[in-house]
C-alpha cells in the first residue's frame, strides 16, 4: 500500500499596492489591493473542497488576511509564523527595480551575479532565508503526517520551497514563476520524496 503523503497547498499572497512597478517590498507590511483580495476569494471554491487540517502563513498582513479568509470555511484559525516572511531586503525595501538600477548599479549587478550569497545592507541573504524557512516547513510537515495543509507565503519564500521540492539549487530562484494569488500543490512522502503536483496554478 502506497504511503499517504502530507499535501501542502502553497499560495502566494494576492496583489499588493505598488504592483504596477516591480519593487522589493521585502518585510514591509504592504497592503493588498482590491484585486488582491479578489484573488484570495477566487481560491475559495477550489480550497473549500479540500479537507484542510491546518493553515499557516507569514505574519505579514498581505498573507495573514488571505489565510484567515481561506481558513474560515474549514473552521480553522491560521498560525502566523515570522519564519515564513519574505526575504529581508534591508536598505532596498520599498524601492523599485528601476530606482535600484539607477542608485546602486554595481550592487544590483553583484546581486544578480550571486543571488544566493549577496547581502543587501541591513538585509539577509537568500541562503539565510532558506535557513530560517526550511526548519519551519519541516515542523509543519512533522505535525501533519498524511494530512492536507494550507501555507500562505511570498514569491521568494514559495520559490525556495518549490526549488527544494524538485531538488534544484537556490540560484535557480527566478526560473520559477509565482503570480499573485497562485496555487501550488506539493506532496511530501514519509521517505523524504517530494512531488510538485501543481505549479503557479
Amino acid at each position: 500500500m502506497e504511503p499517504t503523503p502530507t499535501r501542502i497547498h502553497l499560495i502566494r499572497h494576492g496583489q499588493v499596492e505598488g504592483f504596477e512597478e516591480k519593487r522589493y517590498n521585502g518585510q514591509g507590511d504592504v497592503p493588498l489591493t482590491a484585486a488582491g483580495r479578489t484573488q484570495y476569494r477566487a481560491l475559495l471554491p477550489r480550497l473549500g473542497k479540500v479537507p484542510l487540517r491546518a493553515v499557516y502563513s507569514s505574519d505579514l498582513s498581505r498573507c495573514r488576511q488571505g489565510a484567515e479568509l481561506l481558513a474560515a470555511p474549514h473552521d480553522l484559525i491560521p498560525t502566523a509564523l515570522a519564519e515564513l516572511r519574505e526575504l529581508h531586503i534591508g536598505e532596498w525595501e520599498g524601492l523599485t527595480w528601476k530606482e535600484l538600477q539607477e542608485r546602486y548599479p554595481r550592487e544590483w549587478q553583484a546581486r544578480l551575479a550571486d543571488i544566493v550569497h549577496y547581502r543587501v545592507p541591513g538585509g539577509e541573504t537568500l541562503l539565510e532565508l532558506a535557513g530560517r524557512l526550511r526548519p519551519a516547513l519541516r515542523r509543519i510537515l512533522d505535525r501533519h503526517p498524511g494530512e492536507e495543509v494550507l501555507v500562505v507565503g511570498h514569491g521568494g519564500v514559495n520559490r525556495v520551497i518549490l526549488l527544494d521540492a524538485i531538488g534544484a539549487p537556490l540560484d535557480r530562484l527566478f526560473h520559477i514563476e509565482q503570480n499573485y494569488g497562485c496555487h501550488n500543490i506539493i506532496d511530501y512522502y514519509p521517505d523524504g520524496v517530494a512531488v510538485v503536483k501543481l505549479l503557479n496554478g
